[in-house]
């Protein structure tokens, strides 16, 4: 049946799935992610003694003495804000799921499974494919604030493709063609990703002799977390709403 409930309801549903995602993605980025930070870090740090000792400099650079929070800190906190990230996810997923419902027939669970996974792809798999996540000791520190442009102009890209692939599959719903039902929509997205990419301007700042192996396993493990993220708590909404209208399934077949 379709998504039902009021507003307050699934704003409720968003943010208890948000929570579970955003810690679970925590746990995956704490696992297969923070090893490699530290890898990045002790290159980083190596790089900035080799320079000191290069330079005679009377301070050397270290990732540890100028940061304000420590590694241990920041793997605690890594948590905390997965978590309140997925909230935030969360409540913005059940806003979107609202207004959705009133545009599609889908069932509750899978408009929320299909409403998770349009979300990967436009603000995760679009940005990702055309600027990857680099570790640290990757990337000019003067370059930042246009990296940041160009990264949301990334995600603006993946929602507007995500959306036109939505249009053009309401377009050609009647259609009695399963090719045509299933090309439509995934060339409208191809195309406006592509046209997209060509505009947007290449960043690549990698060393020459960073390990490509561990830029690799860093990229996996942040797509491995985001992945996580969003797979949990489009599972975890579609369980809720399967579980809020269990009983009312049950008043009908007892009517």
């Amino acid at each position: 049946m379709p998504l039902t409930g009021t507003f307050v309801q699934l704003l409720m549903r968003g943010l208890l799935a948000g929570l579970l995602a955003g810690l679970l993605a925590g746990a995956v980025a704490f696992v297969v992610g923070e090893p490699h930070i530290d890898s990045a870090i002790a290159i980083e740090e190596a790089a900035g003694t080799d320079a000191h000792h290069a330079d005679a400099a009377p301070a050397a650079h270290s990732h540890g003495d100028e940061a304000l929070v420590g590694r241990d800190g920041q793997r605690v906190g890594l948590f905390l804000a997965t978590g309140l990230a997925g909230l935030a996810l969360g409540a913005i997923f059940a806003s979107v799921l609202h207004y959705a419902r009133r545009v599609s027939s889908l069932p509750g669970s899978i408009l929320a499974l299909v409403g998770a996974g349009g979300g990967w792809l436009a603000i995760e798999a679009v940005p990702f494919f055309k600027y990857p996540a680099n570790p640290p000791a990757v990337g000019d520190p003067e370059t930042i604030t246009q990296r940041t442009w160009l990264w949301l102009a990334s995600v603006i890209l993946g929602l507007l493709a995500v959306v036109v692939a939505v249009y053009a599959a309401k377009a050609v719903a009647s259609q009695n063609s399963v090719a045509i039902r299933v090309g439509a929509p995934l060339l409208a997205f191809l195309v406006i990703v592509g046209l997209g990419y060509a505009l947007l301007p290449d960043v690549n700042e990698v060393a020459a002799d960073f390990p490509a192996t561990l830029l690799w396993e860093f990229r996996l493990s942040s797509l491995a977390t985001q992945a996580t993220l969003w797979l949990t708590l489009g599972l975890g909404f579609a369980f809720l709403t399967d579980r809020a209208v269990r009983p009312v399934r049950r008043e009908t077949v007892a009517a």
